[in-house]
């Protein structure tokens, strides 16, 4: 073993999202990157010691992304796409498109890299606004996919 020294994880406490090459930002919270594969038990006539399980489909939650607000409009140019007029000017017709994850290290790098399949916006949430909060202004977006393959 010439290196027998175990890297550090990354802080994780920065990712970024694009879209193709569009970068829609920095965030610092996501949830839902995660995997499930259906598991279906057959019983066998005969065999009382276990059941057979067989693997099924796999099922790729929506991934939702949390930032403080920007002053980019880089994630609502690729929202509208989606609805409205750039969904007509599409002749209504959603294209496609590979979407990618990635931690950051501290010099700015991409640390491991999530390229989400056919990735669509399903849900965008505003900052809660009320003169009041001393709360940072947060927004957030859900995503659906139909997988993921990740790189380092």
């Amino acid at each position: 073993m010439a290196n027998a020294r175990t890297i550090d994880p990354p802080f994780v406490g920065k990712f970024v999202f694009k879209i193709g090459a569009l970068q829609i930002g920095a965030f610092t919270e996501v949830t839902g990157l995660g995997v499930s594969i259906d598991v279906e038990e057959l019983m066998e006539g005969g065999q009382n010691a276990y059941t057979h399980k067989l693997l099924g489909r796999m099922r790729w939650p929506n991934i939702v992304l949390k930032r403080g607000l920007t002053d980019s409009n880089a994630l609502f140019t690729w929202l509208l796409q989606f609805s409205g007029d750039g969904f007509n000017g599409a002749q209504n017709k959603i294209k496609p498109e590979t979407g990618s994850i990635s931690v950051v290290t501290p010099k700015g790098e991409p640390f491991r890299t999530w390229s989400l399949i056919d990735v669509k916006p399903v849900k965008w949430t505003g900052p809660r606004l009320a003169a009041s909060s001393r709360d940072l202004a947060i927004e957030e977006l859900e995503v659906c996919h139909s997988g993921f393959t990740v790189t380092t």
